[in-house]
Order: C-alpha cells, then sequence, then structure tokens
C-alpha cells in the first residue's frame, strides 16, 4: 500500500475525497489544499487519468522529523532516488512549508537538491541537470514545525492541463475548478447546462467530457512515465480501457454562449482540440437578452467580478463600475427567461449577491487560484424569490 496526497482547489477537498474514493482509494483524509489516501501503484495511474478536480497526483517517498537544514538534507539523502529515476533524468525541487522554524525556503529547497543528486553521485557516479522548466522528474517536500514529508510528483504537468487547450481567455478558469463546479451544482448527464458566459468554454468542455464519459487525462503524458516503476503494458491496459468506455460524441445536452464574438472562436477552437464539436451548441448571444434553451435545467457560469488574473496569478483589478450595473441585469434576465433553472454563479465580487436581486439558497467557499470566491446558487423561480435592492 503506497501513501499519496492530491492537492486541488481550496474548497474542493470534500469533492475530491468522494472521487478519489470511487477510484477505488484507501485511507482517505480530506485536508485543506488536497486530499491524502492510499493504494496500490497503479492506483497513480488510474488516478492521473480519471481525475478532473484534482492538480496533482503526489506519491510520498519519505517522511522523518527535522530541527534545521542539515536534518532535511540526512533526511532527503537517505531516500533511495537512484531506484526511482535515473541520473539522466531532469529534476525540479519545490518545497512548500507551515509554521516551519527554517529561515529560508529557497535554502532548504537547495539542500534537498543537492542531497537527491549526491545521492545520485554516490550510487552510479552521475548528478541528474536541474530544469526549472520543463523537468523530468519533480520532487515535492512539505515542512510542517517539526516534520519533512518528501514526495515524487507522477503527474508532471499540472493535471488541470487536459492538453485541449488552444485558446485562452484573459482569464481562464482551471479546468479541475471548472469540473468542481459542476460537481459542486450537482449537474449530471440527461440534464441541460448551459453557460450564458462561456468565455473559453472551460465548463462547457468539462460538462461534455463528463457526459461522454471520456476520461480527462487521454490527451496527455504524466510524470509516472519517467519513473524507474513504470509499468508500460498495465499502463496501456488502463489507457485502453478508458478509450473503449467512451461515447459517440453527439450532442448532449450542453449549451455555451457569450456576446463576445472572439470568445466563441476561442470556445470552438477548444472544443475542436478536444474532439467533442458536435457535443455542445455554441451561439453568439447576450445573457442578458438570449431564451432559456429547454424549459428547465442549470446554469453554471464565472461571471467577470473585477479582478483578473493573470497567468502568473497576479490580480489585476478592472473598472467596477460597469459591474455595479450589470448585476442587477443579470438577476432580471435569469428572473424573466430563466423560471424552472438553478444557477450557479462563481464570484469574488462581494456586490453580486447584494446587487442581482435574488436570494441565494446557498453559497459555497471557493478559490479561485488565490482568489477567494463563493459559489452562489439561485433557484429561479417565477414570482416570489426576490430580494430588495
Amino acid at each position: 500500500m503506497e501513501s499519496y496526497f492530491a492537492p486541488c482547489p481550496r474548497g474542493l477537498e470534500g469533492a475530491l475525497a468522494d472521487e478519489l474514493r470511487g477510484l477505488g482509494a484507501d485511507e482517505i483524509t480530506a485536508t485543506e489544499g488536497g486530499v491524502a489516501f492510499a493504494g496500490a501503484l497503479d492506483l497513480a495511474y488510474r488516478a492521473n487519468l480519471e481525475s478532473r478536480l484534482a492538480s496533482r497526483i503526489l506519491w510520498r517517498v519519505g517522511d522523518s522529523a527535522y530541527r534545521n537544514e542539515r536534518d532535511i538534507y540526512e533526511s532527503a539523502y537517505a531516500l533511495d532516488w537512484p531506484r526511482w529515476f535515473r541520473a539522466e533524468r531532469t529534476l525540479r525541487v519545490d518545497v512548500a512549508a507551515t509554521r516551519s522554524p527554517l529561515k529560508s525556503l529557497e535554502f532548504a529547497t537547495l539542500r534537498i537538491k543537492d542531497a537527491v543528486c549526491d545521492r545520485h553521485r554516490a550510487v552510479s557516479g552521475a548528478r541528474p541537470s536541474v530544469s526549472k522548466e520543463r523537468p523530468d522528474v519533480r520532487v515535492h517536500a512539505y515542512l510542517t514545525s517539526d516534520r519533512a514529508m518528501f514526495y515524487l510528483d507522477t503527474s508532471g504537468e499540472p493535471l488541470f492541463k487536459r492538453g485541449y487547450r488552444r485558446e485562452r481567455a484573459v482569464a481562464p478558469l482551471r479546468e479541475n475548478l471548472a469540473a468542481g463546479l459542476l460537481r459542486i451544482a450537482g449537474w449530471s448527464p440527461g440534464s441541460a447546462l448551459l453557460d450564458p458566459l462561456c468565455g473559453s468554454g472551460t465548463i462547457a468542455i468539462e460538462a461534455a467530457l463528463i457526459a461522454l464519459d471520456v476520461a480527462p487525462g487521454l490527451k496527455r503524458t504524466f510524470g509516472f512515465q519517467k519513473l524507474g516503476w513504470y509499468d508500460g503494458p498495465t499502463w496501456q491496459r488502463i489507457k485502453q480501457a478508458a478509450q473503449r468506455r467512451m461515447k459517440p460524441v453527439a450532442f448532449v445536452g450542453v449549451y455555451a454562449s457569450d456576446v463576445d464574438a472572439a470568445a466563441i472562436a476561442r470556445c470552438r477552437a477548444n472544443l475542436a482540440a478536444a474532439g467533442i464539436e458536435a457535443a455542445v451548441v455554441v451561439e453568439r448571444a447576450d445573457v442578458l437578452a438570449r431564451a432559456a434553451p429547454v424549459a428547465s435545467g442549470t446554469i453554471v457560469t464565472n461571471p467577470p467580478y473585477g479582478v483578473r488574473l493573470t497567468e502568473t496569478g497576479r490580480e489585476n483589478p478592472e473598472p467596477s463600475s460597469a459591474l455595479a450595473a450589470f448585476y442587477p441585469k443579470l438577476g432580471d434576465a435569469l428572473k424573466r427567461r430563466f423560471a424552472g433553472w438553478t444557477a450557479y454563479l462563481l464570484s469574488g465580487d462581494t456586490r453580486l449577491p447584494k446587487l442581482i436581486g435574488l436570494k441565494a439558497s446557498r453559497r459555497v467557499p471557493l478559490y479561485n487560484g488565490a482568489l477567494e470566491c463563493r459559489l452562489y446558487e439561485y433557484r429561479i423561480v417565477a414570482g416570489s424569490a426576490r430580494t430588495a435592492r
């Protein structure tokens, strides 16, 4: 039985625990920012291929007490890195900490890198070289106040990089957060789903992949393929089983629209890259004017909320006066045209629930990167669920 940790967007820990349980994981413990679990080595294959919510699957290889950087070095050096990957592989080390007494995490990172390389040199005479951009192998360490845990990353690139995104919006919603919104909303294939502010189409694409039973990792490679225990035939059997269960691509009741022609072009390009163009109806339409496509269904969307996240995670403020005028209009449009629907709106703007003019039946705290948000649930009925502005 191996030990793993799967980080995820904060707020999705419970949903990820349920997902991992469905994949056969044992000893599941949800903590802030991720889920610890256990299972056989081939569980790393399945979790990487199938998880829609995890950011990575980290395999724990060591856990020891420490007091200083020398202890960190000795603990890392004691681990059997040459058995897990060859010295020819390029390497990256990342360290995170909570209440660590160490003065410099950068120095701790350097000492772990030295320990890994020194252990390789002692065994084979060769040292791995470092690659920060595209490493073959990623070592992660997590430091508490007195313990150091060491992991090998079985994912490589983050799992939200499914491989289908060709065109990016200014503030792209990560794929695993989009899948998490769908799970929290309780949406299931067979019922209608609409994203009327679709941007690059991430929510609609994730919904279509769920409806077609397409494993999210089918179009990419993984870090475990560079590790010593990688078993090619086993991986191919798992991957082929996922490919066989995929449903033929056809319309699955998912709709996406946006008033911006460039956004519609991005959405269609990403659908094409995912190979599921026929699964989603995409149209250019203003959310304030469009009609409901069917009598009832679920809206899941990420409306603008005054802060744009750059690719580096920094926040760029946007003008807010237009948003203050937009939110009441959005509430009016939902009220007039979507009675019988349930809407889920992800927003980091605390003004939205005050201005939209609808009463939220649920508020779920989530994080979009570093930005604290809420997923607001609105059950749209004719007549009574309105609040005074």
